[in-house]
């Protein structure tokens, strides 16, 4: 068997086989579906090994392989150094400037060596029927970052990259499939052992226990192509105190309020049925306090789910700290919230089908996370003190829906314990 196809079937099936192994781990364990996964050391080692086999499979390949950059109607190989000095007459950036990379790619050189080394076999063993590309992985690679960290229209990228628009489109919808096929436990919920590291973080900021996550909702825009009106679509995230997605459940139709997206969602549902947040609950201040998430006050107060007072007039009051605390750590989530739409395609209408822009959503939201175990600050943005001084701002306007004895009672106790 060729070789190339040979390290693709062999790096799709140890990705499937990771997959099986999370739904087995969780349904033998607690029963629950695919929003839990194993601890990240196992997923790790898995995927270093998978690497390394993808590696050691190519390493006799690579170096023999023509890389080209062409287009449909250019057909010939080019060796490297010809290939090399197209991309550079372009100004792609795949010259590893930094200066001149990141903007392009939205991540380090390094970053993207990594990640072609990592996808390189699910990127070549697929190409469009009758069509076959004689591309790199790396130019493959390329060209989907670039429409990804740019938003610029496949026409533009196919001009850039001297390919083809067709193909410029395929490489693009297809790094978005592979990822979100393949690689989707990288925005993974974690396993209850890893709660605790979660939680830990948590208090550490603020001094309040026992803390899953920051719960937030975004919307991204698109053209809807029939009558070219702009639609939205909302994504709910779930992230950690790094700023790290610990969930994502993206497709919503954007009219719809954060509060009713969470009561549609499988998270809630989860939740709800035990499979989520449901370790032993610890007690503060004579209350028991189970495991829960904050978020803004465009959410109800539940047992599982705090959200701010509103009236928190005297500084020094537990009511006070308690929403200073809140804020501080919902900050985690305005910046996950605003490197994802740092994203060229996320920040503008997108002109893609809506299952399309769906996965364009998920493809970000699991570069985001790669970034950030790559400790790659193209991840986060900066400047963020306006975008929290406005949602302060809009969180003041907001009211709470009607909570139960059990919600107020588990906040108060919070409140009461949270660091001056």
């Amino acid at each position: 068997m060729d070789p190339r196809k040979l390290s693709a079937l062999l790096s799709s099936l140890v990705s499937q086989l990771l997959l099986l192994i999370i739904h087995l781990f969780h349904s033998n364990k607690n029963g629950a579906d695919s929003h839990h996964f194993i601890p990240h050391a196992i997923i790790h080692h898995l995927l270093s090994s998978q690497q390394i086999a993808t590696s050691l499979s190519f390493v006799s390949v690579s170096r023999k392989r023509k890389r080209t950059h062409c287009s449909e109607s250019d057909s010939e190989p080019s060796g490297d150094g010809i290939a090399d000095r197209r991309l550079d007459r372009v100004g792609l950036g795949l010259t590893r400037d930094p200066d001149s990379f990141k903007p392009f790619f939205r991540m380090k050189s390094s970053t993207f060596e990594w990640l072609a080394g990592l996808l390189e076999p699910l990127l070549e063993c697929r190409d469009p029927v009758g069509s076959p590309l004689n591309l790199s992985a790396e130019l493959r690679l390329g060209i989907g970052l670039f429409r990804l960290a740019t938003g610029s229209s496949y026409a533009e990228i196919a001009r850039r990259f001297g390919v083809s628009e067709s193909v410029t489109r395929f490489c693009a919808k297809h790094l978005c499939r592979v990822l979100c096929t393949n690689f989707r436990f990288w925005v993974a919920f974690p396993s209850p052992e890893e709660l605790n590291s979660v939680s830990s973080e948590f208090e550490q900021l603020t001094g309040l226990p026992n803390c899953c996550g920051v719960i937030d909702c975004t919307r991204f825009n698109i053209v809807n192509e029939i009558n070219g009106r702009i639609d939205s679509i909302a994504a709910q995230i779930v992230v950690d105190s790094s700023s790290r997605i610990l969930s994502i459940i993206a497709g919503f139709k954007g009219e719809k309020t954060d509060s009713n997206i969470l009561k549609c969602s499988t998270l809630c549902k989860d939740i709800e049925d035990g499979k989520l947040l449901n370790s032993s609950p610890l007690i503060v201040n004579g209350v028991a306090v189970n495991q829960y998430f904050v978020g803004d006050s465009d959410y109800p107060l539940l047992p599982w789910l705090m959200v701010p007072f509103v009236d928190d007039f005297v500084p020094v009051s537990s009511r006070a700290k308690f929403n200073a605390a809140h804020r501080a750590m919902c900050a985690s989530a305005l910046k996950t919230v605003a490197s994802l739409k740092n994203w060229g395609i996320l920040n503008r209408p997108m002109h893609e089908e809506f299952k399309a822009a769906v996965a364009v959503i998920g493809a970000c939201s699991i570069l985001h996370n790669v970034l950030l175990m790559r400790e790659d600050d193209s991840a986060l943005c900066e400047g963020m003190d306006d975008q929290i001084s406005r949602r302060r701002r809009q969180q003041q306007q907001q009211h709470h829906e009607e909570a139960g004895t059990e919600a107020c009672e588990i906040r108060d106790a919070l409140a009461s314990s949270t660091r001056s």
